[in-house]
């Protein structure tokens, strides 16, 4: 089969089209921009373009397919040439629905946690040599790319995202998988340049059980009030199965897992990583893997890439970064940060970047997030609302709406790298949180050079 990717450097993209050049099928591909990871992963296979843009006389009527990324705007010239020659053309989300319609189907959702316990089953699926095609949205210790598509494998594993498939496809990418096997980690509001109203995002998950096939299995956190309430509410003939949070202890640092046969020690923390895991259990156990066998596996675990992960442990201080953004995470993450070193100063670094983060409506939501932590503090850029055109917010708006009045606020990437390199990091635990970058702030070199 021929493929062509418009918009190749993407996450996903470049994966799906790494999984697809394994498996032997023909594949080409366009961008405007590939930043690293994915230019070098690209350029390793030969699938990096030569050039960035968009160039109509790569659409030829030989291709097979046209995998369309969400980057890519509707008037694309690559685009429009392969409307013009009626070629098959898909979001990648349809692309992998058609890959694995006859497989079984196990689709991961939810505001929070789907990455985590993605990566949860991928890991215990590994460790007991357990063969499955997967697409996940985060590097994983011990997998060369984040999707594999097979023509033998049984299950398809997906991290079903909320967010929109293509510039024609607007449906949310979980709407096209139909799982045999769904998981619902929680719902908290996310995406509200896409779903401007709560009652707009629940609805998209209301879809997303209706979704799962007859006689399918749906896991579910039943501490999440919303969730246990669509799920109470829908009539799709399914079976349910409900998950809470284990019990579980805390000793000198480490997380110890309450089981059967007594405590685990984990390499995880954190109430929320727990509820998790738990979630993972039920789905591997209607993969075929028992309790046990699953409990043996996770004890490894260390955690998705950018997912409290630990980038520094020495004489007392500590460094972690995290991928938390939205309200619900921020506020997860930095209470088991807490939970897990009560004897510590934890200080919280929370970049707003993204068009929800930085929308004052949605900025409220924030309210509470911070409060877990000994030191909290706000980055975000004044430049990027102008950029993004919108509104600007002041610190006495940002303090308003965590409702933390011993919140610091940083507009500007030099005053708080100033802040960071002035630091008394003695018995301190120091927290990045952000889907971004802290205006180029280089954690590798600020650990160095500060606590190293």
């Amino acid at each position: 089969m021929r493929v062509h990717f418009i918009a190749i450097g993407g996450s996903a993209m470049h994966n799906l089209a790494l999984a697809l050049h394994d498996k032997g099928d023909v594949v080409s591909g366009s961008d405007d921009a590939i930043f690293e990871p994915s230019k070098s992963r690209l350029a390793v296979q030969g699938l990096l373009p030569q050039e960035e843009g968009w160039f109509a006389e790569k659409i030829t009527a030989d291709i097979d397919a046209v995998i369309l990324g969400m980057h890519a705007k509707g008037d694309n010239p690559e685009l429009l040439k392969a409307k013009e020659l009626g070629l098959s053309i898909y979001s990648y989300p349809e692309f992998i629905y058609e890959q694995s319609k006859n497989k079984t189907r196990v689709v991961i959702g939810g505001s929070h946690g789907k990455t985590t316990i993605t990566s949860m089953i991928l890991h215990v699926m590994q460790y007991h040599d357990r063969e499955v095609d997967y697409l996940v949205g985060a590097q994983l210790e011990g997998f060369d790319r984040m999707v594999n598509l097979t023509d033998d494998n049984e299950f398809m594993l997906i991290e079903g995202d909320e967010y929109l498939s293509s510039a024609l496809d607007l449906r949310p990418k979980f709407h096209l998988y139909q799982p045999n096997i769904a998981l619902l980690s929680g719902i908290a509001w996310d995406h509200i340049n896409v779903f401007p109203t709560f009652e707009n995002y629940i609805e998209q998950f209301k879809i997303f059980i209706d979704k799962i096939v007859n006689g399918g299995v749906l896991v579910y956190n039943e501490e999440d009030r919303i969730v246990k309430r669509l799920v109470e509410e829908t009539e799709n003939p399914i079976r349910k199965l409900a998950y809470i949070t284990p019990e579980y202890s805390i000793e000198d640092g480490v997380t110890y897992l309450e089981t059967n046969e007594g405590a685990m020690p984990l390499e995880i923390f954190g109430a929320h990583n727990l509820s998790n895991l738990n979630g993972a259990k039920w789905v591997c156990q209607n993969m075929g893997i028992d309790e046990d066998d699953f409990y043996e596996a996770i004890a490894s675990f260390k955690g998705a890439s950018k997912r409290l992960e630990r980038l520094y442990d020495a004489e007392g201080t500590i460094v972690y970064k995290d991928f938390a953004h939205s309200p619900s995470k921020v506020k997860a993450t930095t209470m088991a940060v807490k939970a897990q070193y009560p004897n510590k100063k934890v200080i919280a670094c929370l970049e707003l970047h993204t068009y929800s983060s930085l929308n004052t409506d949605f900025l409220t939501q924030y309210k509470g997030a911070l409060d877990g932590v000994d030191e909290a503090v706000v980055f975000y850029s004044l430049d990027a609302l102008k950029i993004k055109q919108m509104s600007e917010i002041s610190k006495e708006q940002m303090v308003t709406a965590f409702d933390h009045k011993a919140l610091n606020t940083y507009t500007d990437a030099d005053s708080f790298k100033s802040f960071l390199y002035e630091l008394d990091l003695k018995d301190t635990v120091l927290l990045f949180m952000s889907s971004g970058n802290y205006g180029g702030l280089s954690l590798d070199k600020f650990i160095s050079e500060r606590c190293s």
